[in-house]
């Protein structure tokens, strides 16, 4: 596979950028492992990163490349600061710039991307779990499947800390946040009655995870919808240990046609 370090920029932002971008390559040299062709159209994840991190990270704690490199699949690893996905009531429309230019920008610079919404995914880790279902819930016309590690995944639950500003920049006051875009419970709803396209659904949480509440309440809701969800739950908490271990599971879960 070829590893990209792609700096450019983003109207939607008003900033320069960066991404890297794992590509497939067929090769037959290299030593410990054989590069398999993408063909001519390629399937794409966009893998997200948590809080404290940014697009440097997923091949700084885990193998990504090398798990990716017998499916024929494009990476794309961006950063999004402290975006939290949002189009942030005091700041950046993140949101706008994961789900809409970002897939625009990676296909202009790389045409054997996919367009096709089968075969475009997302995943994430924490915050980026919340990125990766909302991209999937809010903008399922695009994403066919998206999976979430440990996510952050009802919003209405953080505890604003007597309305933190921090929080506020991002999504509004505490009680602007229930129904709102930001609320996945509220949006998956939305999105079982709109007539839309659903996406499919990955969890996985570890039952000592600070996070496993929330997971257990989209759970139920995703399986109250009748949403195709793949549920998984073992001993852990808040660790790159077991979201190394995960991601595997998520590459062979994706509905890749091969």
């Amino acid at each position: 596979m070829a590893l990209m370090h792609v700096n450019f920029f983003s109207d939607v932002l008003g900033m320069c950028m960066q991404m890297d971008v794992i590509i497939p390559q067929r090769t037959s040299g290299q030593i410990g492992m054989e590069g398999v062709d993408g063909g001519n159209s390629y399937p794409t994840l966009y893998l997200l990163h948590g809080m404290s991190d940014d697009h440097t990270i997923w091949q700084r704690r885990t193998s990504i490349e090398r798990y990716a490199n017998d499916l024929g699949i494009a990476v794309v690893m961006p950063t999004t600061h402290l975006g939290w996905y949002t189009d942030m009531k005091y700041g950046g429309k993140y949101y706008t710039y994961i789900a809409k230019e970002l897939p625009k920008i990676c296909r202009d610079f790389f045409p054997k991307m996919s367009p096709r919404r089968e075969d475009t995914f997302a995943a994430g880790l924490s915050m980026g779990g919340y990125g990766a279902f909302k991209l999937g819930i809010n903008c399922s016309e695009t994403f066919g499947a998206v999976a979430s590690l440990s996510g952050v995944l009802d919003i209405t639950m953080r505890d604003w800390n007597n309305n933190d500003q921090f929080w506020i920049n991002i999504f509004g006051q505490a009680e602007e946040v229930a129904g709102s875009e930001n609320d996945l419970i509220h949006m998956a709803s939305k999105l079982k009655d709109s007539g839309k396209p659903v996406p499919k659904f990955y969890m996985w949480c570890g039952t000592e995870d600070f996070l496993y509440g929330q997971n257990i309440k989209m759970r139920d809701h995703l399986n109250s919808l009748g949403f195709d969800l793949t549920y998984e739950e073992s001993e852990g908490d808040h660790q790159w240990k077991y979201w190394d271990a995960k991601i595997q599971d998520i590459l062979k879960w994706l509905p890749i046609k091969k």
